[in-house]
């Protein structure tokens, strides 16, 4: 079963939610979210990166930044740019970008199905992002970006979501990245739950740093609470959830600063023995999974693994992704990238930012080589997950985001 629950919405009136809401707090840098945030004193950037408002070079795990943070948080909550809703609720909540359109429910979920895995996940945490966000809800006592997640469609949810868009929207504005929100208060909460109640799993899409992070910080007030009944707000965490088959996965390029001591023509002998080659490759990307993209020295290539080196399906889940392949055959024994979580040689580049970004990081220096992959399909994620599998970092880059603030669970 899929337990969800009504919450008490923190959140900005309509006519302040376009300036608060901001994006993830993990897809941008200090100087990028600096930016965003300049001029706009409502954006819940303050919050989420509150460093950007102390001196530059200020690390971002001092105590002075979580304590802005709370300061700023507080701000906006004492001016009425956030109100807590009088009763508890759940949401639907629609993201339209370009031609996708994708309609979820908001709801606070169990901690506890969390750590018994009947949340499932995919990706292995981060203790320093863990230990970041976790200190940021306990401080704030709340939880103020959603976890995105998802579910194998179900037709009785989508018919009762589908029904609660008929109503008048609590908010509909445009985000400036042109991703369009829109938020309703579900009439009919009971039905949801209980439709929900039938879903047999869910699955962390995004958001696998904001669960931990719940599931850690309810660890801490639990163990502080002497009259702890298990129906505290603490023992739930903020998610929004869709169906399947409205997620959208873009690719999750990589790029590696050095070939590993070889010159180029080295490095293409090193690949052609373990892959066919092809040049002129589209720099789009390649057009189906089991091929891959690189640039080097200013010219793209197609690259297919040989017959007996591709691995099929029925084997492991894991290791017939993309970014497996990838990973086993090449970057791993001819770059000598071993651990691509912790080797400061390689970076990746999420799917929004296009292959453009791997020509310009190539041919400014900052990279010697790029490899621009497929996208991961929510199938390979949904099949991973039920093995108990863990895919490698950085596997997928979902879009369009939830936006921080415009639905916040206070615990």
């Amino acid at each position: 079963m899929a337990a969800i629950y009504p919450f008490r919405a923190l959140r900005p009136p309509a006519e302040k939610v376009a300036e608060v809401a901001a994006v993830p707090y993990d897809v941008v840098n200090t100087e990028e979210a600096r930016s965003l945030a300049s001029g706009n004193p409502l954006s819940f950037l303050h919050v989420s990166r509150p460093e950007i408002d102390l001196p530059e070079g200020t690390d971002i795990y001092a105590d002075d930044v979580y304590e802005r943070g709370r300061e700023n948080f507080e701000r906006l909550k004492a001016d009425g740019t956030l109100v807590e809703e009088d009763e508890p609720a759940l949401y639907v909540y629609r993201l339209v970008m370009g031609a996708h359109t994708q309609t979820g429910v908001a709801a606070a979920f169990s901690v506890d199905e969390y750590d018994r895995d009947l949340i499932r996940k995919h990706e292995r945490t981060r203790p320093d992002k863990e230990n970041d966000r976790t200190r940021h809800i306990l401080t704030l006592r709340a939880q103020t970006g959603p976890v995105f997640l998802t579910y194998r469609a179900d037709r009785r949810v989508d018919a009762l979501v589908e029904a609660e868009t008929k109503a008048a929207p609590l908010y509909d504005f445009e985000a400036p990245d042109g991703v369009r929100h829109t938020v309703w208060r579900a009439g009919a909460p009971e039905q949801l739950a209980r439709c929900f109640a039938e879903v047999p799993a869910l699955y962390i899409a995004d958001g696998h740093h904001r669960a931990a992070s719940a599931s850690r910080a309810r660890a801490t007030l639990r163990d502080a609470n002497a009259a702890h009944t298990g129906e505290e707000e603490y023992n739930r965490f903020l998610a929004v959830v869709f169906p399947d088959e409205q997620m959208q996965i873009l690719p999750y390029h990589r790029v590696v600063r050095d070939l590993n001591g070889r010159s180029p023509e080295e490095f293409l002998g090193e690949v052609r023995r373990r892959f066919s080659l092809t040049e002129d490759a589209n720099p789009a990307g390649p057009g189906k999974p089991g091929h891959w993209h690189m640039y080097l020295g200013g010219r793209w290539y197609g690259l297919g693994l040989h017959e007996h080196s591709a691995r099929t399906l029925s084997d492991d889940p894991t290791a017939a992704l993309d970014v497996s392949l990838l990973q086993h055959n090449l970057l791993d024994p001819v770059l000598g990238v071993t651990d691509p979580r912790t080797d400061k040689r390689i970076d990746f580049v999420g799917g929004i930012r296009g292959t453009a970004e791997l020509e310009r990081l190539v041919d400014g220096g900052r990279a010697e080589v790029a490899f621009a992959l497929y996208p991961t399909s929510i199938e390979d994620l949904l099949r991973v997950s039920d093995a108990g599998g863990v895919m490698p970092p950085k596997s997928t880059w979902f879009e369009p985001k939830l936006r921080d603030a415009i639905l916040i669970h206070t615990i």
